[in-house]
């Protein structure tokens, strides 16, 4: 079970058998067949087309940001109260970039559906489109991922559980689990990675002559909520407020940069609480940092009830980017901001700060995962996004319903996949150990070598936190080649989130400064590869591996294709015994778990 996983590889057709390639592709034409018979359709799916007409356009007659948001708000909505069969509310959105304007006379189309639901709450997956009728181009806009809580006035909500059936709808819902635990530890995370991130102070060396002072780009607005902004309950719709949002945070940017600013990206927020009929909200908004090409407009929403009342209530918080488009869609040079001293100092280091983890995250969280390097630059700004990567990689590979069983022996099968021009395998077994602890064992790299042939050492560098460790693994020569081979990998474990979901330990390569590639070693690199763990009864767990295969495995896949299966399952029989030997020496550990 050779454990170096990796990037493209060009002719993999003839790793396997034409049997098995025939087989899969039998196998994928007999599920379209399905999938077109059966007509099916998300149940929790709706969908929002709209024209866009002269009044929800902007200065440039494209559609205005903040009637999209609506529309966006709205459409997830109506899915998530079609899953939960009561009223819902918005809690969160996640980031949102818009790739493409949207100019009036064409059409919009909004798709949502529920990607997972959890106890009250649930994760609702948005598509946004538009095409031009006349010519029937088509681009894409964005995509969204909004929470929302189901409320009922008297009995507490328990929402039922989503079954996915397709293949997109199993990775989304089984990655909603992870994008859930970054987002309960957001605040915390930013709020740490600021206080951290060291940014280059470039106030003195400025252009003075083109700074324009940041008190100049303040907004104050108030508006009062009416019935027309709030759902049947008397709460104000999410999207009424991220579009007063964006109304007021236009302006701002537009006082900085003179011209008619464009929206292009919305950072991860939360509604801290709710906004009734008959409440002011107010709504400030000021440029926080004006860098090359964009700037950072910080926007908040305080609610209130009555003209007397002293006590504001916080019921949002934002940061949007805005760029300046010149005739050829290209962004234009800003002037500077020059921020007023102390909470205006503080705004304008926290807003380049946020600039770097917000590439950070768009990078590592958003991209393919074929975009990402193998081996990207362990960070304190960039961990956390970096075991979300790890973990989530994992699991959309699991999700994959294109699997072809290879072969089997004495109940351990070896299956594989040939996909975006990857090979990977899964060996797959049933143990009589308990999965939680089977967790444990597994979870400490350290352990490895007494199974695992290809561990030859393994030196803990970092313990990042309880569920990210990173370790320094030594393999032997492979493949003809007379050099070891080395690995820095980051290891990311998690228990379920609900019943039916696995423990996961996922590995993947990091780069250290403090261990460089050397001459002893030629340096490997993994992409995606890991285990997860079913509890299939008292005592008995199905365990399942998963590899990408390198390059560096590559020929000796190759050339070893009649003793493949029988090393697999030579590790894997040995990796059992592993868990039955030391099943009983865990009891202390276990009821951390």
């Amino acid at each position: 079970m050779a454990m170096r996983i990796g990037t493209h590889m060009p002719g993999l057709a003839s790793v396997f058998s034409s049997r098995t390639s025939r087989k899969s592709a039998l196998r994928a034409g007999n599920d379209s067949a399905m999938a077109d018979s059966e007509g099916y359709r998300n149940p929790t799916e709706v969908q929002m087309s709209q024209l866009v007409l002269p009044c929800h356009t902007n200065q440039r007659g494209e559609l205005s940001v903040g009637q999209l948001l609506k529309w966006i708000d709205t459409t997830a909505c109506l899915s998530a109260e079609r899953h939960a069969g009561c009223p819902c509310v918005t809690a969160s959105m996640d980031d949102v970039y818009f790739e493409h304007t949207i100019s009036v006379g064409q059409v919009v189309n909004i798709k949502a559906k529920v990607n997972r639901a959890f106890n009250s709450s649930m994760e609702v997956g948005i598509q946004v489109t538009s095409e031009d009728l006349c010519s029937e181009k088509q681009w894409n806009v964005c995509k969204a991922l909004a929470t929302f809580v189901a409320r009922r006035e008297i009995t507490k909500v328990k929402l039922k559980q989503i079954t996915p059936r397709t293949e997109e709808e199993k990775m989304e819902h089984s990655v909603a689990a992870e994008r859930r635990r970054m987002r309960l530890v957001y605040a915390d995370t930013i709020k740490d990675l600021l206080a951290n991130c060291a940014i280059q102070d470039d106030l003195e060396s400025r252009d003075c002559s083109r700074m324009v002072p940041a008190e100049k780009t303040r907004v104050e607005s108030v508006e009062l909520v009416l019935p027309p902004h709030a759902n049947h309950q008397g709460n104000t719709f999410g999207g009424q407020i991220m579009a007063w949002m964006e109304n007021v945070a236009t302006i701002a940017a537009s006082r900085l940069c003179r011209a008619h600013p464009t929206l292009k990206a919305i950072e991860m927020f939360h509604f801290r609480g709710p906004s009734q009929v008959g409440d002011r909200l107010v709504l400030k908004a000021i440029v926080n940092n004006a860098f090359k090409h964009s700037m950072e407009v910080g926007v908040c929403v305080e609610a209130y009830r009555q003209e007397a009342e002293t006590h504001r209530r916080h019921i949002n918080s934002a940061f949007m980017t805005f760029v300046v488009l010149d005739a050829d869609d290209q962004p234009q040079l800003l002037p500077w901001i020059r921020p007023q001293p102390g909470d205006g100092e503080r705004r304008y280091r926290e807003a380049s700060a946020r600039k770097k983890i917000r590439l950070d995250r768009k990078y590592i969280v958003s991209c393919k995962q074929t975009e990402v390097p193998l081996s990207v630059p362990w960070d304190p700004s960039n961990q956390v996004y970096l075991s979300y990567n790890n973990v989530s990689s994992l699991k959309m590979l699991v999700a994959k319903d294109n699997w072809v069983l290879s072969s089997e022996i004495s109940q351990v099968r070896l299956y594989t996949l040939e996909d975006d021009k990857f090979l990977s395998f899964h060996m797959e077994m049933v143990v009589h150990v308990d999965a939680a602890q089977a967790f444990l064992l597994l979870s400490d790299l350290r352990q490895r070598p007494q199974w695992d042939k290809h561990y030859r050492s393994v030196e803990l560098v970092q313990q990042v936190d309880e569920d990210d460790a990173i370790y320094h693994v030594t393999s032997p020569a492979l493949g003809g080649h007379t050099k070891p081979q080395d690995f820095v990998i980051l290891a990311s474990r998690r228990k379920p989130c609900d019943n039916g979901d696995p423990y996961v330990i996922a590995l993947r390569s990091v780069t250290l400064p403090t261990h460089r590639e050397t001459p002893e070693y030629r340096r490997g690199e993994t992409l995606c590869s890991g285990f997860c763990l079913w509890r299939e009864g008292d005592q008995l767990t199905k365990v399942s591996y998963y590899n990408q295969a390198t390059p560096g495995v590559l020929n000796y896949v190759t050339t070893n294709v009649a003793g493949l299966s029988s090393e697999f399952y030579t590790t894997f029989k040995a990796c059992e015994q592993f868990l039955l030997d030391n099943r009983n020496d865990l009891a202390p550990s276990l009821q951390t778990l």
